[in-house]
């Protein structure tokens, strides 16, 4: 369990600015190790994100309170899934070859479509989070950690199905550039269960079930997507799969509790 632990810093480190122990160490095969607990690091974001919004609407409007909640996530994660979101966007919006689509997302510029994919994601997000904040405080507040979770939960499904379609000799993370084994997207079902299962305390378990089938159906079609355009996944997918599953996660709770 210790190594366990260890993976998890990693991931920790990996995907969040927050800094980790010292003792934890480093070596670069338990970058690739860690992506198990992806997950794991979605429910701290979501969770650090459902603080935010639970005291911010005791202080301020439901809709000041959800953009304080989100800016406190990309603050916490640096925005590394929307940069991929963006850089996506950017590379797959036009209709270019795949080589160029990979040039396209390794460029620090943020295009047009970068631009308005970024937009309306986040625009989306934030007024999904207002109509369920306004709905139902408590099943919003569940719902952050769970979204964040299974979102995460999306990528691993990826890195297990697919190969990477990018030049893994210059990866940034190269130790990512291959697939998880059937071991490691058990241990990220297995946080994204656990996710659920805290938040069935307030929210109906129809309602996660719904959510549930629209982060597997983005999941789906990122995949078969992103093995038609690049040949597998890149780092920049994995953030858009992030930022899509998540969305869909909102928007298919609040369309069910709204039923």
């Amino acid at each position: 369990m210790l190594h366990e632990l260890r993976l998890f810093f990693i991931a920790l480190q990996f995907l969040t600015r927050v800094p980790i122990p010292a003792w934890v160490g480093f070596q670069p095969g338990w970058l690739h190790e860690s992506a198990r607990h992806f997950p794991a690091v979605g429910l701290c974001v979501g969770g650090f994100g459902a603080l935010v919004l639970w005291g911010a609407a005791h202080a301020w409007s439901a809709l000041i309170a959800v953009l304080l909640c989100m800016a406190a996530t990309v603050w916490l994660t640096g925005a590394f899934h929307e940069d991929g979101l963006a850089d996506t966007c950017d590379g797959l919006g036009g209709a270019v070859t795949r080589e160029k689509a990979l040039a396209i997302m390794k460029d620090s510029r943020l295009g047009s479509y970068g631009a308005v994919g970024l937009l309306f994601v986040l625009a989306l997000k934030a007024a999904t989070l207002h109509a369920l904040a306004v709905r139902d405080l408590p099943a919003a507040l569940a719902l952050l950690p769970m979204a964040h979770a299974g979102s995460r939960t999306a990528t691993v499904v990826l890195l297990r199905v697919l190969p990477y379609g990018g030049d893994a000799e210059h990866a940034k993370a190269k130790p990512l550039a291959q697939q998880v084994s059937d071991g490691g997207l058990a241990w990220a079902l297995l946080w994204a269960l656990c996710a659920a299962a805290g938040a069935s305390f307030f929210v109906p378990v129809p309602v996660l079930l719904w959510a549930a089938l629209a982060a597997g159906v983005v999941t789906l079609w990122m995949a078969r997507w992103l093995q038609q355009r690049l040949g597998g996944y890149t780092g920049d997918a994995l953030g858009a799969t992030q930022q899509f599953s998540e969305l869909a996660i909102y928007l298919a709770a609040l369309a069910a509790l709204s039923r």
